[in-house]
């Protein structure tokens, strides 16, 4: 059997990415120092022989024993709620975190895929956002923590690809969303849908005309599975084209959730991104990949997986 190690295994995307290595008959080792991943998300996992966890922060040396053949860096804290709140840990998870993971699979001899983000581009100039757009970043805004250390991530790992000859591939994420969310979490998607469900006007911030592209996580995880088994070295955007203002996004949270909440506005946050669009071409010519799951149907799926969550 083929065996991976996944950092940032308890969290939103990283819990999906074990469930997905365990379903195609991978042995899984999952990494996280649960700062902001839940053991909640993987405990399901368990009892599997074919999963084993490691609590730990990656940011320190990082050793597992035996052969690992596959490494997904997906250690970060990725929402402004949590990086503005522990800038420095976000700033060592992509620059220490990684180094220590380039080097750990140099010495396995393993691929590597690590976690970047459609934030590398900033608030963009150009739009749609293609992989060959440089961004435009501030970096010693509030988010800069974030942005910077993601550019830095894939700066580094390309130097590996280079320098070392090792097999590394990079994915650019954009805005997902799906079940093991955290409600909390700050991005707009769980803020509107606890705020309908406890009963709250739904906050939007600015005039709500910016844009975001939201992908259902099983569509992103099929994404990034395919990129890992590629040929290919240089980063891929992989996210929903469908675009949607925030004002219309919260509309759609309020008819969904069947509240009779209004939408209140605030001042938009410093740096915050007007348009957030990916072109999916490359993901769509080399890896055959484009997203299935539409919005109405996505959003359903993780209505219920909140409501439940709140019951409880």
């Amino acid at each position: 059997m083929k065996r991976v190690l996944i950092t940032g295994a308890a969290g939103f995307l990283g819990s999906h990415l074990c469930d997905k290595f365990i379903d195609n008959g991978y042995e899984v080792v999952g990494m996280d120092n649960l700062i902001t991943g839940n053991l909640e998300n993987i405990e399901h996992l368990f009892p599997n022989k074919h999963f084993e966890f490691y609590h730990h922060d990656v940011s320190k040396f990082v050793h597992v024993s035996g052969q690992i053949d596959y490494i997904l860096h997906f250690a970060s804290p990725a929402s402004p709620i949590d990086y503005l709140k522990i800038p420095i840990q976000t700033l060592k998870v992509g620059s220490l975190g990684t180094h220590n993971l380039l080097g750990f699979a140099k010495a396995k001899n393993a691929r590597i895929l690590v976690a970047s983000t459609s934030e590398i581009y900033g608030d963009p100039d150009v739009h749609p956002q293609k992989e060959e757009y440089w961004g435009n970043v501030n970096s010693v805004g509030p988010r800069g923590v974030y942005d910077e250390a993601k550019r830095f991530q894939e700066a580094i790992t390309m130097a590996y690809h280079t320098y070392h000859g090792l097999e590394t591939r990079m994915v650019r994420i954009f805005n997902t969303y799906g079940p093991r969310m955290r409600l909390d979490d700050g991005r707009a998607l769980p803020a509107f849908m606890s705020q309908a469900l406890e009963g709250n006007d739904l906050t939007v911030f600015g005039d709500g005309s910016q844009t975001r592209s939201f992908c259902y996580v099983d569509d992103l995880i099929e994404g990034i599975y395919r990129l890992l088994l590629s040929d290919y070295a240089s980063p891929v955007n992989i996210g929903n084209p469908s675009e949607i203002t925030i004002k219309d996004f919260a509309e759609e949270i309020i008819k969904l959730t069947g509240t009779e909440n209004k939408v209140i506005y605030k001042p938009l946050p410093k740096d915050d991104p007007k348009q957030r669009c990916p072109d999916i071409t490359k993901a769509k010519e080399i890896l055959g990949w484009e997203p299935k799951v539409d919005r109405a149907e996505g959003l359903k799926r993780t209505y219920e997986f909140f409501k439940q969550k709140l019951n409880k």
